[in-house]
């Protein structure tokens, strides 16, 4: 519920650091339930950016520094909002295995670092995060699969992050052309992590099907459809999928 960007972010890291001076719940349910920790409220954000439609976000080319601040503050929301996506994981579902907490609260330390990361060359460009318009597209999907973690495991870092790995080098050409070379390189460390973001979500969406005795192939069709999750258009970084843990069947699919 944290509003502040950096304090999030900092307090992130920090419970990170100490994870191992907090032992872990062991609740009584099945492994594999769903939490009901209650009504879903929205997370703690800053006033700005100011959220509207994505239709309404305009499209900006880095070959201006605005542009290039617009590009970089509209990857730095994602960032932001990605830290609050892992937290409510590892706050929102039950009797999961002790890694998956471990898991998830490493990936919100990650997402914390690459927002620190993208706001500080933000800053350096003489913008801050918030001075652009913004979406709220990820949360949506956090929101639509709130009552069952195999929903999320296959629909946010299966989905939605690892669009993020098809993305990210096309966004590294745009910047490499522009002559930011910072930006590439905060671009190098983001999709070497999610990377393993993605195989975390594969590792735990795997394990749930086979607690649940279904095909993790075909019962991500039922998933997609019911969840009204985006379809997946090309380009594809393979290479990059195959690394998270993509089955080479899976990303045949893919075309």
């Amino acid at each position: 519920m944290e509003s502040d960007p950096d304090t999030k972010a900092e307090q992130t890291r920090t419970l990170w650091a100490e994870r191992d001076r907090h032992a872990l719940e062991s609740p009584s349910a099945e492994f594999g339930a769903a939490g009901t920790p209650g009504p879903q409220e929205a997370p703690g954000r800053p006033t700005r950016p100011c959220l509207v439609d994505p239709r309404n976000v305009p499209s900006r080319s880095p070959s201006t520094i605005e542009g290039r601040a617009a590009l970089l503050h509209s990857i730095a929301h994602i960032e932001f909002n990605a830290i609050n996506l892992a937290l409510d994981a590892v706050w929102r579902f039950d009797a999961m295995p002790a890694r998956f907490y471990l898991d998830w609260l490493q990936v919100a330390n990650e997402e914390a670092l690459h927002f620190s990361l993208l706001r500080e060359h933000l800053r350096g460009l003489g913008f801050d995060y918030g001075d652009f318009d913004a979406h709220a597209g990820l949360w949506v999907m956090t929101q639509r699969t709130a009552d069952d973690v195999l929903a999320r495991m296959a629909l946010v870092p299966r989905t939605l992050e690892a669009r993020g790995l098809d993305a990210t080098p096309p966004l590294q050409a745009k910047f490499r052309r522009a002559g930011d070379a910072r930006a590439v390189e905060i671009l190098d460390v983001i999709l070497r992590d999610e990377i393993g973001h993605v195989a975390i979500g594969n590792r735990g969406y795997r394990w749930l099907c086979t607690q649940r005795g279904l095909d993790p192939l075909t019962h991500y069709d039922v998933l997609a459809e019911r969840h009204q999750a985006p379809r997946l258009r090309p380009p594809f970084n393979h290479a990059a999928r195959r690394a998270a843990g993509f089955t080479d069947e899976e990303v045949a699919l893919l075309g």
